[in-house]
């Protein structure tokens, strides 16, 4: 291999390192996204119980209305029945008392029921902001270390990058352009080595593994020039084992 594929190896070396350096940067940020996503969870389970809560309070509300009327029915039937001149009369009002009062026995329970249901729930709401208070500050305890970290990072990224835009000036404008369409392609790996299977006496790709003639292993062998993988595209260098 002549100094046009030696330098576009020494780049992949560089942009290896330097999408490492980038992808630590973004999982210590993603950290961040992650919690903040934890503290969005728990706040929309205390607003979904808080909602819940409200329209348990509605349906009480309308079930102790209903209670107040029913009662207002109850007095006109106690009335009625003192003021009743037939058995008959008396013993159908008072039926109707019964049955009211039968009525207003269920929904006393009922009511009582989404009391403690509201109980309940206010407990639920009270363990939830503490939770929630814990997740904040679980937060601001990342971003702190997260900012702290992405500043080393950064400096990293900023050394690599420097080395990068050296190594690239080695690199003939046109290798260099393939190499980044390449590099953007297979998230960084623009270049593959050539596999040698001793025991068939073939070659193939390292990137895809898909065979490679002899010819091709012969022409990087003797020329400097990029010969790209037919299957998957990647520049192909030797490894120093043809």
């Amino acid at each position: 291999m002549g100094p046009v594929l030696e330098s576009l190896i020494k780049l992949q070396s560089v942009e290896n390192r330097l999408r490492a350096a980038k992808a630590k940067l973004a999982r210590s940020r993603r950290n961040v996204i992650i919690q903040e996503n934890q503290v969005r969870s728990f706040q929309n389970a205390l607003e979904a119980k808080q909602e819940e809560i409200q329209l348990t309070r509605v349906q009480c509300d309308r079930l102790e209305l209903e209670l107040k009327s029913r009662d207002e029915e109850i007095s006109r039937y106690r009335t009625a029945l003192n003021t009743s001149k037939t058995n008959k009369e008396y013993a159908a009002v008072l039926t109707h008392l019964n049955t009211t009062k039968a009525d207003n026995s269920k929904i006393e329970a009922q009511v009582l029921e989404l009391m403690k249901d509201i109980e309940a729930d206010d407990a639920e709401c009270k363990t939830i902001r503490e939770q929630i208070a814990e997740q904040k500050k679980k937060l601001e305890d990342i971003r702190k270390q997260t900012e702290q970290s992405a500043e080393k990072f950064e400096q990293d990224i900023n050394q690599i990058q420097t080395e990068w835009n050296s190594q690239a000036k080695e690199v003939p404008s046109d290798a260099l352009e393939l190499f980044n369409r390449v590099a953007d392609t297979y998230d960084g790996e623009a270049l593959s080595t050539i596999d040698v299977h001793d025991d068939v006496g073939g070659y193939s790709c390292d990137g895809c593994f898909m065979g490679l003639t002899t010819e091709t292993v012969n022409l990087l062998m003797s020329k400097d020039e990029i010969i790209r993988c037919p299957n998957c595209t990647r520049i192909l260098v030797l490894s120093g084992k043809e």
